[in-house]
Parts: structure tokens; C-alpha cells; sequence
């Protein structure tokens, strides 16, 4: 689908049904593409992760306490209960 950018601004409910159906939408500006609008994959379509599946980066990925990840995180909680 193709529309401008006067239409994104006054159509704006009519253009985000398209993109709900799956459409892509390119944004015009005096004729010429500007910008292109994808609908965005959901996370129920993707496979679920877990935060305790996602891997650390960073400063904690080298670190030897988060090793067991888990048991770091319901060790700092332990203090809440």
C-alpha cells in the first residue's frame, strides 16, 4: 500500500488496519518513497523465551556469579521475603 504523508496524518486508524491485516505501507512525500511501515512479527508468533533462557552481555556475561543465572537472581531476592 502506498500513501502520503498527509494521509499518515489524517488517516492514521485506516493506514494501522492495514498494517494489522500485514500490509506494508510505503510513506510518500511529494511523490517520491520516504519511509516504509512492516508490521511487526508478535511475540506470540515467535517462539517464547524466557528471561532465564536469554543469554547475559556485557559486564555480566564474564561474571562468575551470574554463571547459574537463576540461582543469582533468587539469591539477591532472598532478602525480600
Amino acid at each position: 500500500m502506498k500513501t502520503s504523508a498527509k494521509d499518515l496524518r489524517l488517516h492514521t486508524r485506516r493506514i494501522l488496519d492495514a498494517i494489522d491485516r500485514g500490509q506494508e505501507v510505503t510513506i510518500t512525500h511529494r511523490g517520491k518513497p520516504r519511509a516504509k511501515i512492516v508490521p511487526i512479527r508478535s511475540a506470540r508468533r515467535s517462539s517464547k523465551k524466557t528471561a532465564r533462557a536469554l543469554p547475559l552481555f556485557g559486564i555480566w556475561k564474564d561474571n562468575p556469579k551470574t554463571k547459574n543465572v537463576a540461582a543469582y537472581v533468587d539469591s539477591l531476592r532472598s532478602g525480600r521475603h
